[in-house]
């Protein structure tokens, strides 16, 4: 409970302590929505497809089996059979989603 409360106000702190010493602009340039510098043309609310974030997500996802390969390459040799066990059943699992993912058609641009 101590932690919560002072997590609480650790933060209640910062963001009123911020507003109290940052420099305030009401700028009404800064509010427009642009692209790279570059005025937007039409609406600036576009829908987007949702194939693109499952496309991003099953990538992070992905991309997150690097960072717990590396370490275990490190250590490979020193633990021996049981490493090997360990990431052949890790791989395996993310083998089962990336055929899931191909069997629901996420990785599928369109």
């Amino acid at each position: 409970m101590v932690f919560i409360l002072a997590g609480v106000a650790l933060i209640l702190i910062a963001n009123n302590l911020s507003n109290l010493i940052s420099h305030k602009s009401d700028n009404p340039v800064k509010r427009e929505p642009y692209e790279c510098g570059v005025e937007t043309i039409g609406t600036t609310w576009v829908r987007f497809k949702i194939g693109y974030y499952l496309f991003a997500l099953i990538f992070l996802i992905f991309d997150v089996e690097i960072v717990f390969l590396v370490p275990w390459s490190v250590v490979f040799k020193k633990m021996g059979g049981v490493a090997l066990v360990d990431i052949i059943i890790f791989l395996v699992i993310l083998g089962l989603g990336l055929v899931y993912a191909l069997k629901k058609r996420a990785l599928k641009w369109v």
